[in-house]
């Protein structure tokens, strides 16, 4: 909890840029559900513990969507932490969350009264949902999250050129490792229904 805690009282005093950044104008928040692999990030301390093998896996609960990261440890050992997502700044008609800024929090259930949330903005989403692009408003943070363990060639240039052209320090940027992952991957809720 106390890591939590450092994490995001660390975030709310990082200088602002310019302008922050565009999240999608529009989620469909079913679609999104289920489990997504970290393969890129910009490193930060609250996960310095995650040697590889990062998935992050969303579920709808009342509350909002309910997030579970794990990862592996230098160890071998899995570290595991569940939170909640919430919208921000944006309105949920039905099953699309317009435009896709949602906040977190890992605090405990009953401590999440608290003002200690962080940002998670969904900035640019691949083609049939293949990655997610996540940021937040100060671009110091930044996860790249796909279906599968490893991005396509074209996918990440793709990425890394939207995020050069939306003013990301490209060189904070880290590929992130999944020794450890199925060799096929379940296919995301929705997918199969035309988007």
């Amino acid at each position: 909890m106390r890591r939590c805690l450092s994490i995001l009282l660390a975030a709310a005093v990082l200088p602002a840029t310019a302008s922050p950044p565009t999240p999608v104008a529009e989620l469909d928040v079913p679609a999104y559900m289920g489990t997504w692999y970290q393969v890129a990030w910009f490193p930060n301390r609250f996960q310095s513990q995650c040697l590889s093998d990062t998935t992050a896996t969303y579920r709808r609960v009342p509350e909002g969507v309910e997030v579970v990261n794990r990862c592996r440890r230098e160890d071998g050992r899995t570290d595991s932490v569940t939170g909640l997502a919430r919208p921000a700044g944006a309105t949920l008609d039905g099953d699309k969350l317009r435009p896709a800024t949602l906040e977190v929090s890992f605090l405990p259930r009953w401590l999440r009264w608290l003002p200690v949330w962080g940002d998670y903005w969904v900035l640019k989403l691949g083609p049939d949902g293949r990655y997610a692009v996540v940021s937040e408003a100060r671009r110091s943070y930044l996860w790249i999250l796909s279906r599968t363990p490893t991005l396509a060639g074209e996918d990440e240039a793709d990425i890394r050129s939207f995020l050069k052209n939306d003013g990301f320090d490209l060189s904070r940027w880290q590929n992130h490792p999944h020794p450890n992952a199925p060799r096929t991957t379940p296919r995301p809720p929705g997918a199969d229904s035309a988007r």
